[in-house]
């Protein structure tokens, strides 16, 4: 592989989970208009998660299909598990990827993937970590333990599922400012009835913690099991 698809596949496809669902497509190799047609067929499908292996077989990313069919097309990438559903261009028809992977090693020097409002919710599986109540996302928010008035910053350390009771609740204070002790409730009870403390500290970035955010993201799809060791 060139240095320069190294440098296109890094850039773009290791960007993180949210952010490499809508990554640009760079224009294919020259007479590429099948892919192109291709590409333009059910928006909804092309959009769909799919698991980014090393050619060592370590899972490294989640991308969308799109993505992934236009580094299958240049070489890039190999399909290890397929879907049955295909996408079809004037003369073929290409099954779409499940699972890819590189067909040259890539070193990977830092594990890191964007923080984002839904990578935050999917770390702390849409559970608000004061009241430990489990809500859909548009009944979430998060919020800085140390609030940003007093230094915090926005990270992964410092960042946390909330919902909006307990968010107003907290208001601008630590937890241990606002008085908030050990965490027996589930959700249905008043942050000030319940006493509430975080449920745990907030985790940094870890390879764990990539590895479950990808088992989260394609826990529907059984192709994904045996590379993320289950």
């Amino acid at each position: 592989m060139s240095a320069r698809r190294s440098e296109s596949f890094e850039s773009r496809g290791h960007r993180g989970l949210e952010s490499s669902t809508s990554a640009p497509v760079s224009d294919g190799p020259a007479g590429s208009r099948i892919h192109n047609t291709i590409l333009m067929r059910r928006p909804s499908l092309m959009q769909e998660p799919v698991l980014v292996l090393n050619a060592t077989y370590e899972p490294i990313n989640v991308t969308a299909v799109r993505r992934a069919m236009v580094l299958m097309l240049k070489g890039v990438a190999q399909a290890e598990e397929l879907h049955s559903a295909e996408v079809h261009s004037a003369a073929h028809a290409h099954r779409v990827p499940s699972v890819i992977r590189l067909l040259a090693y890539r070193h990977i020097p830092q594990q890191s993937r964007a923080l984002s409002r839904k990578n935050i919710l999917l770390r702390d599986r849409n559970t608000c970590q004061f009241c430990g109540g489990v809500f859909p996302s548009s009944e979430l928010t998060l919020d800085h333990v140390v609030p940003r008035s007093r230094g915090g910053r926005s990270s992964w350390e410092n960042l946390v599922a909330c919902c909006y009771r307990c968010n107003n609740s907290k208001g601008d204070r630590t937890p241990e400012e606002a008085g908030y002790r050990c965490n027996n409730s589930k959700g249905d009870r008043t942050p000030e009835e319940a006493g509430l403390k975080l449920a745990r500290r907030p985790r940094p970035f870890t390879l764990h913690t990539s590895r479950q955010l990808m088992r989260l993201i394609g826990h529907r799809d059984e192709r994904w099991r045996k590379y993320l060791f289950y």
